[in-house]
C-alpha cells in the first residue's frame, strides 16, 4: 500500500490519540481544566514533555488553552471527537454483525 502523504484533520487526531500519554492527559482534563504545571505533578514528568504533548492535542484540536495570568489552563473540545465519531459511524455495523454472529454461537452451545 503507498504511504499516504496528505495531513488531514482526521489524521492528526488519530496521531495525537495514538499516544498512551495524551490519552491520559485527556483523561485527567476530562475531571476539569488544569495547567500544564499540574499535569506536570500529575504524571510526574517535566514542563516541557507535558508541554509536548499539550501541543500535539491542541494541534489535533483535543485541547484548547487560555491564559490566566502567566498559567496557560487547558481543557478538552469535543469537536474533534465527533468527527471521530462520525468517521467510525459506518463501521459499527461490522462490530455489530460480528457481535450477533458471537451471541448466536453462545445461544447455541447452551447453559453449559
Amino acid at each position: 500500500m503507498p504511504r499516504r502523504v496528505k495531513e488531514t484533520p482526521l489524521d492528526q487526531l488519530f496521531a495525537a490519540l495514538a499516544n498512551p500519554t495524551r490519552r491520559d492527559i485527556l483523561d485527567a482534563l476530562r475531571a476539569g481544566d488544569r495547567s500544564a504545571g499540574d499535569l506536570a505533578r500529575l504524571f510526574e514528568m517535566s514542563r516541557p514533555s507535558v508541554s509536548e504533548h499539550l501541543r500535539a492535542l491542541r494541534e489535533a484540536g483535543l485541547v484548547e488553552e487560555r491564559a490566566v495570568g502567566r498559567q496557560r489552563i487547558y481543557r478538552v473540545t469535543a469537536a474533534p471527537l465527533a468527527d471521530l465519531a462520525g468517521w467510525l459511524s459506518p463501521y459499527e455495523r461490522f462490530w455489530r454483525d460480528r457481535l450477533t454472529a458471537l451471541g448466536e454461537v453462545v445461544d447455541r452451545m447452551g447453559p453449559e
